[in-house]
Formats: C-alpha cells, structure tokens, sequence
C-alpha cells in the first residue's frame, strides 16, 4: 500500500509523501495550484506550471527550486508519476493527479467548468480519489449565464459614460481583472489598468492571452474610460480620479445581494472564476472516483449532498486523519 493518510493542517497534506497541496505558509515541498496570493508562499521546492512561476516571480515570492510541468505530461519525481492539468481558474491555473501502481488522486484546487476568457479551459481527469474544492458548495448558489452577466456589466459601463462618470470595474489583480478585460473586448471602450493589473496583464499578454488595447492608469486622469482596480485599492483609486466615477464589484460573491453594500459599490456583477453548485456535482460525476474529500468554502454541505447522492464523502477541513488507499 503507497499510502494511507491525507491529512488537513490548515492545507491538505499527504502525508506519506510529504507533499503539501496549495499551503499559505513555507513548506519543504509543495504543489501550488495557481498564483493567487492565499496559495503560494516561498517554498523550498514547488510543483508548478510555467505560467504561476511567472506570476509568483510577480509577486515576488520565489521557491528555491521549482518543478515545472506542462498540462497533460506525466513526470516521474520521487517515485511518483505527477500530472498537471488546467483548472479553468486562471491563467496557468492546474488541478493535480498523483498516480502511483495503478490508482490516482485528483487535487483539483480551485477551478471553474465555465470558458474563462483567460485562461486555458479546464480538462477533467478520471480519479480513484478526487479532493476537491467547494467555495461555492451550497444549493443556492446558482450563477446566472455569464453572457447575461457581461451584457449587464457593458449596459452599466455604458450608462456610467453617458452620464460623465467613470466606470470602475473592480476584480483581483491577477486573474480576475484580465477575464473582465477580455469579456469585454469589441465594445469600443478605452481601457485604463491600475497598474498592478497592468503588470499581471503584461505576462498574461506575453503568455498568448489576447486582450484589447488597454494603458496604464495615471492618477489624475482618464474620463471617458473604463478603469480596471483591485477592490482592495478601490478608495485610494477613487480619490484619484477627476470627476465622478462609480464602481462595481465583480465576483462569485456578488450573487448575494449583501456584496454590493459590504464591498461599498454602486453596482455588483456575479461573474465568477470558481465552479458553482451545479458545476461542482458536474465535476464530481465527470471525475468518477470512489472517494471524495471536499475542503474550503461550504465543505461540510457538500459532503453531506454528496453521501446523499451515494457518495463516500467528507469534508476534509479537520485535522484527522483520513485513509485513502
């Protein structure tokens, strides 16, 4: 038997091979999923694509040593056959199998089943054992068509622009910012980036994503554009701008009507890089495994379906410890 434990320390660990999946603190050895800054932290040696290298050299967090894979290509380390495949999360977004004398497990990491219009579509391997996120693994979250959700957001950047103000679009830095950017090509805006959007757009560009044109926001300037700001920064930005703007929050979240008012925005858009409810149960029955663990977001409620449903499932954000093989 290769192994037998997976256990969660504030991240998921296997335990046999000492491997920890997407940990936020410095570890030995770790597969980081993607480059969102709650995955990645300076480990001795990571799992990687070339893409997240690139985007944690950004961010200036940098293993010592790192294992990059492309998606699709086994790789022989440490006497287990490792395979990265795209997550549709983000750019350079992977899910792993760790395969070893026949069986495999399936770390998905966040990712989303809808096209992301920047980043590679996500591609579902066949698991044994499948741990998988669940952000958004309750019922209710049932996210409405994205093309509608796009649609809305240009009709409130157009009315923004009529009345003289400033849209101002506010998703993450690094992923979230370059789909807005992309959903919204053809419509004949003039889009201004922050600039730590404009530096994650920039290897994005550089990696093969299209965008339309864009420049770097000055502050001080840019009426009649469509400005593009990391929510966290969103009131500094704001002051900076000449005139009236008003802003939106684009997120998952935003399909619970509170997001709006906590996020302080005259607007709010469900556009999400993560799998809803019914998106997640998709995964599960295209994965096929004969055990699940589910971790992060509404865990304890998806495992719960999932055993409804027939599944052996738990929840994994707990610090026991669980058999897989």
């Amino acid at each position: 038997m290769f192994w037998t434990q997976v256990r969660y320390r504030k991240a998921v660990y296997l335990s046999t091979i000492d491997l920890w999946l997407d940990p936020r603190a410095r570890q030995e050895w770790a597969f980081v999923s993607h480059a969102h800054s709650d995955h990645i932290a300076a480990h001795e040696e990571a799992i990687l694509t070339a893409a997240t290298a690139r985007f944690m050299e950004l961010r200036k967090v940098t293993p010592r040593e790192v294992t990059v894979l492309p998606y699709g290509e086994p790789y022989a380390l440490r006497g287990v056959e490792f395979t990265l495949w795209p997550s549709g999360h983000m750019l350079g977004g992977a899910q792993l199998t760790v395969a070893v004398d026949g069986r495999r497990l399936l770390y998905s990491g966040d990712f989303k089943l809808k096209p992301n219009l920047a980043a590679d579509p996500i591609v579902i391997p066949h698991a044994d054992v499948l741990i998988m996120e669940t952000t958004f693994g309750h019922h209710r979250y049932a996210f409405p068509p994205e093309e509608g959700v796009i649609a809305q957001m240009a009709a409130w950047c157009d009315g923004c622009l009529h009345d003289g103000a400033m849209p101002v679009l506010l998703g993450y830095s690094l992923g979230k910012a370059q789909e807005i950017l992309a959903a919204l090509a053809g419509r004949g805006y003039r889009f201004l980036l922050h600039d730590s959007v404009y530096q994650a757009t920039r290897i994005a560009e550089s990696l093969g994503v299209t965008f339309p044109s864009y420049e770097r926001w000055t502050p001080g300037t840019g009426a009649g554009c469509v400005l593009i700001c990391p929510p966290h920064l969103r009131r500094w930005t704001v002051d900076k701008i000449p005139g009236p703007s008003r802003t939106a929050i684009v997120s998952g979240w935003a399909f619970d009507p509170s997001t709006r008012y906590r996020y302080g925005t005259d607007a709010a858009f469900c556009l999400s890089d993560h799998a809803d409810y019914q998106d997640l149960l998709a995964y599960v029955e295209q994965v096929q495994p004969e055990r699940i663990f589910t971790v992060h977001g509404f865990a304890s409620e998806f495992a719960t379906e999932l055993r409804r449903r027939g599944y052996d499932a738990n929840a994994l954000d707990e610090p026991d410890q669980l058999a897989l093989f």
